[in-house]
């Protein structure tokens, strides 16, 4: 299994919405980042991701599922772009905050930390388990 954390702007698509789309979950289109899209080539049913709040809350929010490998991305007819579909698993009982992610030594090197604006990035297995017990969550994956 691997881990993944993927943005979205709360006021687009939030972890509310996520979660109102129970077991079916969502397909996570729109993504136009050739770096962001090869993650998602990359990701395995069962998968992990951190669910994070982008822009106005900067925050880790919940943790979903992936349920469907990558497939041609619905909301275009370019063949360039692909997206997988995930389902809300879990609210994280705390968010995790960006500045909280930043202060913590031991997450210098998280893809999050240096390179904030892809919105599809990995998540190594000691960085999951940091970032879920800063969240609450005491075994996540």
């Amino acid at each position: 299994m691997a881990f993944w954390l993927m943005k979205s702007e709360p006021d687009v698509f939030g972890w509310p919405d996520l979660v109102a789309r129970g077991d079916a979950g969502e397909e996570w289109d729109g993504v136009r980042n050739y770096q962001a899209r090869n993650n998602m080539r990359a990701m395995e049913v069962g998968d992990l991701a951190f669910f994070y709040h982008s822009r106005s809350e900067t925050a880790v929010v919940g943790i979903a599922e992936v349920i469907a490998p990558a497939h041609p991305d619905s909301t275009t007819d370019d063949p360039r772009w692909e997206c997988v579909d995930i389902r809300a698993k879990a609210p994280l009982p705390r968010p995790v905050t960006l500045a909280e992610i930043k202060a913590e030594p031991r997450l210098a090197e998280m893809v999050l930390v240096r390179n904030s604006r892809l919105s599809v990035q990995p998540v190594l297995p000691e960085e999951w388990h940091i970032v879920c017990a800063m969240g609450g969550v005491a075994e996540a994956g």
